[in-house]
This record gives C-alpha cells, structure tokens and sequence, in this order.
C-alpha cells in the first residue's frame, strides 16, 4: 500500500511551476537546517551532518540555476556562496548557531521570493 502523504507530496512537485518549486526548494533548506540544529542538540553527529548536507544540496541547486545575465543574479550568488560556507563551517564545528545565522538568510530569501510570487501572481510560471 503506497503512503498517501508521500503520494501528496510527489503531486505537489510534479505539479508545481518553477517558481513555486523554488520557494519549495527554500523551504527544504530550512527544513534540514532545523533538522540539524534538532540532531546537534540531541549530540547526533552522523544525523546533523546529513541534514546539513542537504540544506548544501539545495543551496548549490539555487546556485546554479541562476541567470547570471541579471545584476541581481550576481549578488545572490554571493549570499548563496556565504550561506553554503556557514553550512560548511557549521558542519565541521558542529556549531548551531551558524546553522542559525543560514536560516535567518534563507528566510530572507524565501520571504522576498514569495513576495514577488504575490505581486506578479508568478505561481503558474
């Protein structure tokens, strides 16, 4: 018997636009980054490294599909570049509050992301 929420979940993506696959895309970054920070507290090393290494996964997903030909694309890039260094550094030290300060960016993101989403009613691109 198939799991409905997985079924849920594969639907949601298969069906979604490019922009809304974004915003999931960031809310997944922050979702394994709560993650993390849950499995540090917990002192599972092995758990938080993993989680930390799919908020990375995702963040260089980001990365890379940018369209460099836009200014604002190159500056991101930076944030994108700055995030995936925390993730590193608090992957190596273990360090929850640099898990921390990657949400609070990535938030921003998302934040700024599905305001543009609303006022261009871009969820069908």
């Amino acid at each position: 018997m198939t799991n409905p929420y997985l079924q849920y979940q594969t639907n949601s993506v298969m069906t979604a636009s490019p922009a809304e696959l974004t915003f999931m895309l960031y809310n997944g970054a922050i979702k394994f980054c709560n993650q993390a920070i849950e499995s540090i507290e917990k002192k599972q090393m092995e758990e938080s490294h993993n989680y930390i290494v799919k908020a990375q996964n995702i963040i260089e997903e980001l990365r890379l599909t940018l369209n460099t030909k836009y200014e604002i694309a190159v500056e991101m890039e930076q944030m994108y570049i700055f995030i995936y260094q925390l993730l590193i550094e608090a992957n190596i030290e273990k360090n929850a509050n640099k898990i921390q300060d990657a949400i609070g960016l990535i938030r921003e993101f998302r934040d700024v992301w599905q305001e543009i989403m609303k006022s261009k009613n871009m969820s069908h691109i």
